[in-house]
């Protein structure tokens, strides 16, 4: 099964197409700007989702076992690649909703990572819709991700790990760098992997 291979005219401007189907990939809102009961539910399904891998937590690096990976991301990048940026925005920012009030500033983290990697993405995906498009986008979200998930740390990682800035920094390059490459790495290939038949799923 091929994936990532719609026509290149296939944008997420419009959720009808000339004739008023619905158009695959559209945004899911109508002329009238309103919002659909199903794209609602579905919008919905995303954020649950996202919720509940965000509590699916494990470590991928021996060496640094506190650093625990969350599939919660690849959702994020789906609903972009789906519906668009404003999809991957809320559902990045929602996904991460219950952890604020017992982890506000992994909370702030998690979400500012989370755009960083779905929204460009996304966006990119929508003008390049094509695999060669998703590949691009996937790298692209990846690495403006991992500039999030290190600024993040050496600016929040401090404040609530009572940790020096100096010695966050020194994590860098042995720990955070690499666990985090290989983070985006997994959600990347992943989505990659499964964006088609999930979004075949959904437009059914």
């Amino acid at each position: 099964m091929s994936t990532f291979n719609h026509a290149s005219n296939t944008t997420h401007s419009s959720s009808h197409s000339t004739d008023g189907t619905e158009s695959p990939h559209g945004t899911g809102v109508s002329d009238s700007g309103r919002w659909s009961t199903r794209l609602i539910a579905v919008y919905a399904l995303f954020v649950a989702l996202a919720m509940a891998l965000s509590f699916v937590e494990f470590p991928l690096m021996p060496a640094a076992p506190w650093l625990k990976y969350d599939p919660s991301g690849i959702v994020c990048l789906i609903a972009g690649f789906i519906f668009g940026p404003s999809a991957a925005a809320i559902v990045s920012v929602l996904g991460f909703a219950p952890h604020l009030l017992t982890n506000p500033w992994g909370t702030v983290m998690a979400v500012a990572v989370a755009l960083a990697l779905s929204v460009p993405a996304s966006l990119i995906y929508r003008r390049m819709h094509t695999r060669k498009g998703a590949a691009l986008a996937l790298v692209v979200g990846s690495v403006a991700a991992l500039a999030v998930a290190i600024l993040g740390n050496l600016l929040i990682t401090p404040i609530y790990a009572k940790m020096s800035v100096a010695a966050v920094a020194a994590m860098i390059v042995p720990v955070l760098l690499p666990f985090n490459v290989l983070k985006f790495a997994l959600h990347s290939v992943v989505t990659f992997l499964i964006y088609k038949p999930v979004s075949n799923l959904v437009q059914r």
